[in-house]
Formats: structure tokens, C-alpha cells, sequence
């Protein structure tokens, strides 16, 4: 039975890693998905998470988690008029 909780609302990566021959695209499909699904937390602080709990070396859904921790960083402007000045 898969863990139901707010990391992982519709049990999508638990899910995905499952899927036997998975290719990165529907993973990042996958991924996608579940980062428009989260509502309690921050998908910066639910991939470690998910990361412990699932990330299996050489899964392409691991792959895309790193990928995603990578790039979710705190949020920043850009743009605006203060851009266009400096």
C-alpha cells in the first residue's frame, strides 16, 4: 500500500517508480504533475523527502527529482521596472 501524505498527495512518484521501463520524459510528465498537485508544502522541501524514501540509483524518476531539487530555489523577481533600470 502506497504512503498516502502531503509530500506525495496522489502518490504520483511512489507511483512512478513502480512502473517498470519508465523513460525520463514520462517521468518529468510524472514530476510535473505532482509539483501542480502539492498544496501544503513547498516541492523544495518535499523532494528530499521523497528522495529518501524512494530514490532508487538509476531510476529516471531520481534522476528528475535531483533535477527538480536543483532548480527549486527560493523564489525571485524578474522583471519589472527596477530590472529595466539596472
Amino acid at each position: 500500500m502506497r504512503p498516502v501524505d502531503e509530500n506525495d498527495p496522489k502518490g504520483l512518484i511512489y507511483e512512478a517508480y513502480r512502473i517498470e521501463g519508465i523513460t525520463t520524459e514520462e517521468c518529468r510528465t510524472i514530476f510535473l504533475d505532482w509539483a501542480l498537485s502539492l498544496q501544503q508544502v513547498e516541492a523544495g522541501a518535499a523532494i528530499p523527502v521523497l528522495l529518501d524514501r524512494h530514490g532508487e540509483e538509476g531510476h529516471p524518476m531520481t534522476e528528475v527529482l535531483r533535477d527538480g531539487l536543483d532548480s527549486a530555489g527560493p523564489a525571485r523577481r524578474r522583471g519589472g521596472r527596477k530590472a529595466r533600470l539596472g
